[in-house]
């Protein structure tokens, strides 16, 4: 577990409504030069400072490997989970501590592989969170093995000879579990567009999930050259409930569509597409059910309720010595 910040320091700020953006940072990030993690990294320190977020209400979740090296960086609380694990801790804190902004940050290794069920069912209690999938399409931590949104060919330490399969699409299964709320796709290399995907992932009630596009300098260092360097590649998607069609947008992003977030048939079609990287909100469902208002106490844990919790648990192992023994010591 990760908590980057005492509680007295926690409560010397509880008041505080000028938060500046290094009150969000903790230490200097250890990705490699030019990771597209350092990108989302500030965007959302950026969000944080916007937002004026007391760092107390933040809590950041993640599992294992680069991406998930995330809470370290925020300056406020935050649980490093094992492997894939990174979703139901989150749901654990959302469902005892509704009154937290919960972030999940997660890969394509640790989301879509051994994390691959939590994930689902995450989608589908739809708790209102906010996740991040870094897919750089590679194992980065673990040095270059292929993952589970690796393309057909892709040659990696594990597929010397190029991958025999197409990868995964985490749009196209997010959009097919029953209960989806948000979904939404963005690139580490359009900062503008990322941060306000991002801003309205955080103000969506539900879990929100986006897939983004992470470039890994180190192993796979020209992977998304070719979407970088033509813009045609990407299409733009614009709505007036969803992410507007600014003149700053329109020039740097030619292919443009007009997309209604609430058609999620249309929605499903965009994630498939294989020419081109859609960017914007594919799907948003303002009714769907957030788990946690159906089965959620109305009573906040404190930490009086969680050591009368856990004393009670721990009372039921105690050897005690017989009463005799116990009345004779006093």
């Amino acid at each position: 577990m990760v908590m980057s910040v005492s509680a007295p320091r926690c409560l010397q700020w509880s008041d505080r409504e000028d938060y500046e953006l290094e009150d969000y940072e903790a230490e200097v990030p250890r990705w490699c030069t030019g990771c597209g993690d350092l990108a989302i990294l500030a965007a959302v320190q950026r969000l944080c400072r916007d937002e004026q977020l007391p760092l107390e209400n933040l809590v950041f979740v993640s599992g294992i490997g680069c991406s998930s090296r995330f809470p370290h960086y925020m300056k406020t609380y935050g649980f490093h989970g094992l492997h894939g694990r990174a979703l139901p801790v989150a749901e654990g804190i959302k469902l005892k501590r509704p009154d937290l902004h919960v972030f999940v940050n997660t890969g394509d290794g640790d989301c879509c592989s051994i994390g691959a069920a939590h994930w689902l069912h995450a989608i589908r209690y739809n708790m209102d969170m906010t996740v991040m999938l870094h897919d750089n399409e590679i194992y980065g931590l673990t040095k270059k093995q292929a993952s589970p949104t690796s393309p057909k060919g892709l040659k990696s330490n594990t597929t010397p000879r190029g991958a025999y399969l197409e990868g995964l699409n985490p749009l196209a299964t997010t959009l097919g579990v029953a209960n989806v709320s948000f979904v939404a796709q963005a690139v580490d290399w359009a900062p503008a567009h990322l941060y306000e995907i991002i801003s309205q992932a955080f103000h969506h009630k539900g879990l929100s999930f986006i897939r983004i596009v992470q470039r890994c300098p180190e192993f796979l260092p020209a992977h998304f050259d070719s979407f970088m360097q033509d813009p045609e590649r990407l299409l733009l998607l614009t709505h007036e409930d969803g992410i507007p069609a600014t003149p700053d947008l329109s020039r740097a992003y030619p292919q443009r569509e007009v997309h209604d977030p609430s058609d999620i048939n249309r929605a499903r079609e965009i994630a498939s597409l294989t020419d081109r990287i859609p960017i914007g909100i594919l799907y948003r469902n303002e009714a769907a059910v957030c788990y946690e208002d159906v089965v959620g106490s109305d009573t906040l844990s404190t930490p009086k309720t969680v050591r009368t919790n856990l004393e009670a648990e721990l009372d039921k192992f105690t050897v005690w010595p017989p009463s005799e023994e116990r009345e004779g010591r006093g």
